[in-house]
């Protein structure tokens, strides 16, 4: 994911949302998704009331992708009520363990 830039009057929104999605666990690894690296970039504006979330799947292949999809709309809905959400799926770059943080390999067990 990308790093913030504290000039951006969203950021401390944009970070909060970063927190939140922790809670979004992937059923079949069980580590959120922000510690998989499945988290690309979040944007988020306060005067539009408007979240965006780019993300990736571990494979193409995924089949829980809807419901970890679902779980990050719900996610974001249930905790940013007005705002318009959008979650969008990239396969550019693709995911690879390098992405997993240090966190998420220790609940790997790596």
């Amino acid at each position: 994911m990308k790093d913030f830039d504290i000039n951006n009057p969203d950021v401390f929104l944009q970070i909060e949302i970063q927190e939140n999605l922790r809670t979004v666990i992937d059923p079949e690894l069980h580590v959120n998704i922000i510690d998989l690296g499945l988290v690309y970039e979040i944007e988020a504006s306060q005067d539009n009331k408007h979240i965006a979330v780019l993300m990736t799947m571990s494979s193409r292949y995924c089949p829980m992708s809807e419901a970890i999809l679902n779980s990050v709309r719900n996610c974001l809905e249930e905790n940013y009520r007005g705002y318009s959400v959008e979650v969008n799926l990239t396969w550019e770059p693709p995911w690879s363990y390098e992405l997993i943080s240090e966190e998420g390999l220790k609940q790997l067990g790596r």
